[in-house]
């Protein structure tokens, strides 16, 4: 079989997904990356922030450790949406190693 007609069959297996299950694939090979979070480097360092805003995704999951609940983080941060959590914690989930060695490096710079 060419490479052609495997990724035509490929393509034909994708579509034939559920929309949850193209998602959990797509997600599974963009290397961490989820929709609606950021990595500018140009900003807060570079590190994960939710979509166009300064809030990076280590402050969310570490302010969710320490007990604040979704409720709380959307009160405290008004520009943020549940599905803005959503994807921070999808990204925490595939990025885990990152948002712990972030927090660690903030710990250590106060």
């Amino acid at each position: 079989m060419s490479s052609v007609e495997a990724f035509k069959q490929t393509e034909l297996a994708v579509a034939g997904l559920s929309a949850s299950d193209r998602q959990k694939l797509f997600r599974k090979f963009s290397r961490g990356a989820v929709d609606g979070i950021q990595k500018n480097y140009g900003v807060m360092g570079g590190v994960a922030c939710v979509r166009n805003t300064r809030i990076a995704v280590w402050l969310l999951h570490q302010a969710r450790q320490l007990g604040m609940s979704e409720g709380d983080l959307l009160k405290s941060y008004p520009g943020l949406t549940a599905e803005d959590l959503v994807n921070a914690w999808d990204y925490v989930a595939l990025n885990a190693e990152e948002i712990d060695l972030q927090i660690r490096q903030n710990e250590r710079d106060d």
